[in-house]
C-alpha cells in the first residue's frame, strides 16, 4: 500500500472547492476559457496594490548582511511591533509586538494554534457553514470538530453554541467576514458569545478559547466595520493573513495575535513559537515579513469587489434565486433551487458555470459563488443562471 488509510480517506473526502477547480480546468480545456464561468475558487484576481510593487523592488536591492537569514521563530521583532500598532487600533485593546507571531499564512497560523492547544480527543466548535479545511487542520493535531448550525441569516446561534460545549471543548473558531456566506458578526453578538464562553468555561473549570480567523477583515461593504474579538473576550486569539487584502495568497504570509490578558500567555506564546518551528514552517518568509510591515494601512481596491457584488446580486435576484447579499468577503451563498445541492451544481455545469455545493461547507442546500473574477465572467453567466433555475423548477 503506497499511502496511509487516513490519507486515502481524506483524498476521497477532499475539498469540494478543489474538485470544482479541477473540473474547471478540464472544462476550460474542452470548451475554451472564455466559454466557462468559473466561480469555484476564492483566488483573488486583483493585482497587489502598487505600493507592494514599490516596496518589493526596493527590498530586492537591499544587500545588507542577513537579509535572507533565519530570524527568531516568531518573526522579526520590529515587524511584529508594526503589526501590533494596527492590531491595537482594530481590536480596541493595546496589543504589543510580543503578543504576536508571524506565520505562513492564516492556515499555518491555525495549525500553530491547534498544535499548541489540543490534546488528543479535544473538540473545537465549528459554525456551519465553515471553511472545510478546518477539519483537516484539527485532525493534524488530534482534535475533532463539533459542528453547530447558525441562524437563518448565518448569524451566531448562542443557544446552540452553549448546548454544544462539553468538558472536551477546547475552543470555538469563528470566521468573520465569513467564507462562504459573507456574514459579519456584530459587536453585540461577539460580546454575548464572550459571556457564554466565560460562564460555561468557569462552570466546567476550564478555558474555552475563541479563535477568530480574519483574512477577509478589510473586504467589507456598505460601510460595515468588523468588530474586534479582543474587546469581547479575554481568552481570544486572532489569526489572519495578507492573502486577500493584499492579493498575496501564494506568498504564504500571515500572523497570529493573542489577547494581552489571555490566560497563561507566556506559556501559550512559547508553545506556539515552538509549534511554528517544529511543524516545519520554521519561520514566516523573511522578505514578505519586511514588505508587509510597510503596508499595514494598504489594501487592494475593494470598490472593484463591491461593483462585482452588485452585478452578481442583480443577476441572481433577476433569475429568482434566494440569497442574502454578502456583507464582506467575495462570495455569495444562495439557496439551491433543488434540495440536492450537488445535483443543482451539475445543472450549472451543463451551463458551463462552476460553483461549489454547500455540502462542502457543512451546509447542504446552498451553493457558493466566488466573485473574485473579471466582471465580464459574471455578466456572461446571467443566461446560464436563468436556464439552470428554470430547469430546477421543472425537475422539482
Amino acid at each position: 500500500m503506497a499511502i496511509s488509510e487516513k490519507m486515502r480517506l481524506f483524498s476521497q473526502k477532499s475539498s469540494w472547492i478543489r474538485k470544482m477547480f479541477e473540473e474547471g480546468a478540464r472544462m476550460k480545456a474542452a470548451f475554451g476559457a472564455d466559454n466557462v464561468c468559473d466561480f469555484s475558487l476564492g483566488n483573488p484576481d486583483l493585482p497587489p496594490p502598487p505600493q507592494f510593487t514599490e516596496v518589493i523592488r526596493r527590498m530586492a536591492n537591499h544587500q545588507e548582511p542577513g537579509m535572507h537569514a533565519y530570524m527568531p521563530n516568531g518573526g522579526y521583532p520590529w515587524v511584529r511591533e508594526a503589526l501590533a500598532k494596527r492590531m491595537s487600533a482594530e481590536q480596541g485593546v493595546p496589543v504589543a509586538g510580543g503578543d504576536m507571531l508571524m506565520t505562513c499564512g492564516a492556515a499555518g497560523g491555525l495549525n500553530v494554534v491547534f498544535k499548541a492547544l489540543l490534546n488528543p480527543g479535544d473538540e473545537v466548535i465549528l459554525l456551519a457553514p465553515y471553511f472545510v479545511e478546518y477539519n483537516f487542520y484539527l485532525d493534524n493535531h488530534g482534535g475533532t470538530g463539533r459542528v453547530v448550525g447558525t441562524g437563518s441569516d448565518f448569524s451566531l446561534d448562542l443557544a446552540a453554541i452553549e448546548a454544544a460545549i462539553t468538558a472536551r471543548t477546547r475552543a470555538i473558531i469563528i470566521n468573520s467576514p465569513n467564507n462562504p456566506t459573507g456574514q459579519v458578526y456584530d459587536a453585540a453578538s461577539l460580546a454575548a458569545l464572550g459571556r457564554v464562553l466565560e460562564t460555561v468555561g468557569r462552570n466546567l473549570g476550564t478555558v474555552i478559547y475563541l479563535i477568530a480567523d480574519e483574512p477577509y477583515r478589510k473586504i467589507v461593504y456598505d460601510g460595515i466595520e468588523v468588530p474586534g474579538v479582543f474587546a469581547a473576550y479575554r481568552n481570544s486569539i486572532v489569526v489572519s493573513s495578507y492573502s486577500k487584502d493584499l492579493s498575496l495568497p501564494g506568498e504564504r504570509i500571515g500572523y497570529l495575535a493573542v489577547h494581552p490578558e489571555i490566560d497563561g500567555k507566556a506559556e501559550l506564546l512559547d508553545a506556539m513559537t515552538l509549534a511554528n518551528r517544529i511543524l516545519g514552517f520554521v519561520n514566516a518568509p523573511a522578505m514578505m515579513q519586511r514588505i508587509v510591515a510597510e503596508l499595514q494601512d494598504v489594501t487592494v481596491d475593494t470598490t472593484i469587489y463591491a461593483r462585482r457584488r452588485e452585478t452578481f446580486c442583480s443577476i441572481l435576484k433577476d433569475a429568482g434565486y434566494d440569497f442574502l447579499a454578502p456583507r464582506g468577503a467575495f462570495y455569495v451563498f444562495p439557496k439551491s433551487p433543488l434540495a440536492d445541492d450537488v445535483a443543482f451544481i451539475a445543472m450549472l455545469q451543463e451551463e458551463r458555470i462552476l460553483a461549489v455545493p454547500g455540502v462542502g461547507f457543512g451546509a447542504p442546500g446552498y451553493f457558493r459563488l466566488a466573485f473574485c473574477v473579471e466582471d465580464e465572467v459574471i455578466r456572461r453567466s446571467a443566461e446560464g443562471f436563468r436556464r439552470a433555475v428554470a430547469r430546477a423548477g421543472s425537475a422539482a
